[in-house]
């Protein structure tokens, strides 16, 4: 069994435009069955199944184990605590749930900062499906989540289009969707959004991506260690560039999973609004990665802001606020990687969003003397680009190969 896994071709998901007609092949009788409101859900599990596999396997297996192993570890701790959430509410039992099953992902992180090579628990995806389990022990905590099935739960952790990178969904919204079956005409806009989310996503991740991340800066970088020194010319094509590959890389991306999610009947949360039309850094957040940003909002930022106030530990608002961003944006650095550039984008992206509140704070203090008018508008856009664009600039981590690697 095993030697023929590994014989089994390898998909990089959404990695050329032959993954496409091999996915939209797979997920039209889903598509089908939905027009004639029936769901197939054994069909379902196997195409995911087998896509999910063909993601992950390769010479040695490894990722796959890793797989197995992680969905059997998040059941235990998931399944447990909705047993235990029906009689008890400790909040230290609580935070043991949440800490096992974030477990697999920090030594994922860690391990190679530690060892310096990869753990063998991690795998494609692992990060957005543990967003989906420690979701699903909160929604259980706050009484959101009452019930479920195992079925229910491995539908909602394995489901296929958005497994290796997002958007992140959550059980509640995911499960209504999945047992409501839109109707034909909400079924051919789904499928018109479809059509329209793979068109511009290819020329997103095919042709400006590719563009911009394979033609323009391999060159740039190059061009930018040789001159060397702190900061150069280069560097700053380096930080724009990056800043648009990344954006256009993600966004098209996401567009696929949308469109291939819409095609199996959910409509999964958009992750990109027009990010580099934001007027401040709380407005850029609101629109990029948006399905990450709300979830650590909504997740950790409140609850902590919450516990401050409950507890009394500050008196001062402001203070609470910022001690959120910097707890915040600091776990989101570490989540990226344990690395000096991830952990101090993740520094100064708090403290960007600790001086944008008290500018918001004093405009609107001082509203009648600040100016405010078209060419007020779009500096703050073009401010709030540059500052986003020097954030990418050092979580792209040239800025060490720049500094240290050059050397």
């Amino acid at each position: 069994m095993m030697d023929f896994i590994r014989q089994l071709p390898h998909l990089e998901p959404y990695g050329d435009p032959q993954y496409f007609v091999y996915i939209i092949l797979a997920v039209l009788p889903i598509f089908v069955g939905l027009f004639f409101k029936k769901r197939f859900p054994i069909y379902e599990a196997l195409a995911s199944f087998a896509f999910i596999i063909f993601m992950l396997t390769g010479p040695k297996l490894t990722q796959i184990y890793a797989l197995l192993f992680y969905v059997i570890w998040q059941m235990i701790w998931v399944w447990s605590y909705k047993i235990y959430r029906k009689t008890g509410d400790s909040k230290w039992i609580f935070y043991l749930h949440i800490a096992l099953s974030i477990l697999p992902l920090f030594f994922v992180k860690v391990t190679p900062a530690i060892y310096g090579h990869q753990s063998l628990l991690g795998f494609l995806g692992i990060s957005y499906l543990t967003f989906r389990s420690v979701g699903m022990i909160i929604e259980l905590r706050d009484g959101v989540l009452k019930d479920f099935n195992l079925w229910e739960f491995l539908r909602f952790m394995l489901f296929m289009p958005t497994f290796s990178s997002g958007p992140i969904d959550r059980f509640k919204r995911f499960n209504q969707d999945y047992e409501n079956i839109p109707e034909r005409d909400e079924l051919l806009d789904m499928l018109e959004q479809s059509v329209q989310y793979i068109m511009l996503g290819f020329l997103y991740k095919f042709i400006l991506a590719h563009i911009l991340g394979s033609m323009i800066l391999p060159p740039l970088k190059q061009y930018a260690v040789q001159m060397g020194g702190i900061f150069n010319l280069p560097t700053l094509g380096v930080m724009y560039v990056f800043g648009l590959d990344l954006f256009f890389d993600f966004a098209g991306y996401s567009m696929f999973a949308l469109a291939i999610s819409n095609l199996m009947g959910i409509k999964s949360p958009i992750n990109f609004n027009k990010p580099f039309v934001s007027h401040d850094l709380k407005e850029f957040w609101n629109r990029w990665h948006m399905s990450l940003s709300f979830w650590f909002r909504d997740y950790i930022y409140m609850r902590l802001v919450f516990f401050m106030m409950k507890n009394k530990l500050v008196k001062s608002r402001i203070a609470m606020a910022n001690i959120g961003y910097l707890t915040l944006f600091l776990i989101m650095g570490f989540w990226h990687g344990v690395t000096w550039y991830y952990i101090v984008y993740g520094i100064f992206h708090a403290c960007a969003i600790i001086i944008n509140d008290a500018w918001l704070r004093f405009k609107k203090k001082h509203r009648k003397s600040i100016p405010s008018n078209k060419f007020t508008e779009y500096f703050a856009m073009f401010l709030t680009f540059n500052v986003v664009c020097f954030s990418f600039l050092i979580f792209s981590g040239f800025l060490n190969e720049l500094f240290f690697m050059n050397k």
